[in-house]
């Protein structure tokens, strides 16, 4: 499974200079929800927003919920309003397996986890993910698309890179 990067949710109007909270985010992205899918990608179909999961008489409660038609596998998605945490990817990957065990259908293969946060440490992740066998996905996203002279430095860093 190919995870775009980083995913662009400029359609959703909000300001990357002012504070939002993940709940915020998670409400505007499924008010363009239509948008959104396209943004994920071919086969996402929405399942649950907020869904409860219980586990030791806990209630814990997944952000968004899809099912890949393509993949035949729920998609457990996580949104942080701020950077990578090593812990935030411990709550996906308790998500994650409690679908393995739990959700699953005949036909259905192994759920996948993506965690979209704003900024992420390659290495950490990298580290953080060490070891784990579900299949565990970390993200960016932005609000806004860089400006002009952001994105022309962008481009010229690259060619002058790959030269």
């Amino acid at each position: 499974m190919d995870i775009r990067q980083p995913f662009t949710f400029e359609f959703l109007g909000l300001d990357a200079k002012e504070a939002y909270s993940e709940k915020d985010l998670e409400k505007s992205l499924l008010a363009h929800l239509e948008e959104f899918l396209l943004e994920l990608g071919k086969g996402f179909c929405f399942e649950a927003r907020q869904k409860r999961i219980i586990i030791d008489d806990e209630y814990y409660f997944a952000d968004l919920v899809f099912y890949h038609r393509i993949l035949h596998c729920n998609v457990i998605c996580e949104l942080k309003n701020d950077e990578f945490k090593h812990e935030y990817l411990g709550q996906l990957n308790a998500y994650v397996s409690y679908y393995k065990e739990n959700e699953m259908h005949d036909g259905d293969n192994p759920p996948v986890g993506i965690l979209l946060c704003t900024k992420k440490g390659e290495k950490m992740v990298e580290y953080a993910i060490a070891g784990m066998s579900n299949q565990l996905f970390v993200s960016t996203y932005m609000l806004q698309l860089p400006n002009k002279e952001s994105l022309e430095k962008f481009l010229i860093s690259q060619l002058e890179n790959s030269l």
